[in-house]
C-alpha cells in the first residue's frame, strides 16, 4: 500500500529490498533506542510525501542480525537507500525532517 511503512526481516528482505524494482528507504532501528522512536514518525512523513517515488520499510536490528550485520549497521538509527537493490546512499544517527528531505531530495 503506498504511503505505508513496511517491516522487514531477515527472511524477507531479498523479496522486500533487493529484489524490488525502485527505491527503497530501510531504517534501521532498535525499541531500546531513543533516536530511532524520534525518527520514526519521519519514516511515515517520507512513506507519504515520497509515496510515488520510493517504498519505505523498517528492519528492527536486534532480531535480524543477518541483514544488520551485512550492511555493517553498528550505530543507529542508520537509513540506507537501496535502489533496484543497490545501496545508493547512507545515513547514520538521529536526523531532522529538513535533513531527511534533503537527503532523499538528493538521491532520488
Amino acid at each position: 500500500m503506498a504511503g505505508a511503512v513496511s517491516d522487514f526481516t531477515d527472511a524477507g528482505f531479498d523479496a522486500g529490498v533487493l529484489k524490488c524494482s525502485g527505491t527503497v528507504l530501510v531504517d534501521f532501528w532498535a525499541a531500546w533506542c531513543g533516536p530511532c522512536r524520534l525518527i520514526a514518525p519521519l519514516m511515515d512523513w517520507a512513506a507519504e510525501t515520497y509515496a510515488d517515488r520510493l517504498s519505505v520499510g523498517k528492519l528492527e536490528v536486534d532480531g535480524n542480525p543477518k541483514i544488520r550485520d551485512a550492511y555493517q549497521v553498528q550505530g543507529i538509527p542508520t537509513l540506507i537507500l537501496f535502489r533496484n537493490g543497490e545501496v545508493v546512499a547512507r545515513h547514520e544517527g538521529a536526523i531532522a525532517k529538513p535533513q531527511l528531505q534533503s537527503f532523499l531530495d538528493a538521491n532520488l
